[in-house]
């Protein structure tokens, strides 16, 4: 009998240990509701006040709290960073209250979750895509004088900088696979695309590189051309980067080049001093870029 009543009581034992905020989020009480949850968001337990703030939304709609309540709402959920969630909130405030007080930190809010929302540049880049459309777009309708361009500008390098690595990487695989003729086409479309890419001065040396290689690999009778084409490459690269760390690799290169087209006016012997100079600097920058890596994939960390 007494396991019986027990069995009773436990579902009244369960209410009354209802907890205070379940019994706010629950209540119609739109004061009240409206109070805690300031309280909740002001001593930063944001995912408490989020919930608060959703559930107020149906009872302030229509009334002068009700943008106040839809922006803290997003508000509480960017500082909980759910940015995918708070991105939806100040969509949806915007569009419902373009004109409130809160409108214009809403709209760089907004923009903050699109970015911090986005991905490594190894993995999908729509969302990039997408976060520098809306940046661009916000950048285009605030003055000049806006607190937040500043703020914009740097997410707009980071984002840019993520492609323009994506697409390098892509066109260096083709290389790292020895698809030479793949590679140098691959790179061409980089800067075909975007002559701006922070990577430019690799793309050159990689574009030279890969057709000398193509063409040292090649039939007899298809080397001279190709030779050619290197040729090309190397006066466009050094046209541009002089004082290149690749140049003297570079100059090997070529020279090695012309005297497979039959140009080349010095000896053997200094071609080959030459390559083992080259060799030794390549093992130098090698260590120094393995070293920088190793450095800054700590620092990610």
């Amino acid at each position: 009998m007494k396991k019986y009543y027990i069995l009773l009581l436990f579902p009244f034992l369960l209410a009354s240990c209802k907890s205070q905020f379940d019994a706010l989020l629950s209540s119609n009480d739109a004061d009240a509701k409206y109070k805690a949850a300031f309280e909740y968001f002001n001593n930063k337990k944001y995912q408490k006040a989020s919930q608060l703030f959703e559930s107020l939304s149906a009872l302030t709609s229509g009334t002068a709290r009700d943008d106040t309540v839809q922006f803290y709402w997003g508000l509480s959920n960017y500082r909980y960073k759910d940015f995918y969630t708070a991105e939806t909130n100040f969509t949806k405030f915007l569009t419902n209250y373009p004109m409130s007080p809160f409108s214009d930190e809403a709209r760089f809010l907004r923009i903050d979750c699109l970015f911090r929302s986005t991905l490594r540049y190894e993995l999908d880049q729509t969302p990039t895509r997408t976060a520098i459309a809306s940046i661009n777009q916000y950048l285009s309708e605030v003055p000049e004088d806006d607190i937040h361009r500043e703020a914009c500008g740097k997410m707009l390098e980071d984002l840019e900088g993520r492609l323009d690595r994506k697409a390098y990487e892509a066109a260096r695989l083709y290389y790292k696979m020895e698809d030479y003729k793949a590679s140098r086409v691959a790179f061409r479309n980089i800067l075909k695309d975007d002559s701006e890419n922070i990577f430019r001065e690799d793309i050159l040396y990689y574009t030279a590189m890969s057709s000398y290689n193509y063409a040292f690999h090649s039939v007899a009778s298809k080397r001279k051309e190709r030779y050619l084409t290197f040729v090309d490459d190397y006066l466009n690269f050094i046209g541009e980067n002089p004082e290149s760390k690749y140049r003297k690799e570079l100059d090997v290169m070529y020279k090695r080049a012309l005297k497979a087209l039959g140009r080349y006016t010095g000896t053997d012997k200094e071609l080959e001093a030459k390559s083992r100079e080259f060799e030794r600097e390549r093992r130098q920058i090698e260590r120094a870029e393995s070293k920088k890596n190793e450095t800054s994939g700590k620092k990610a960390k």
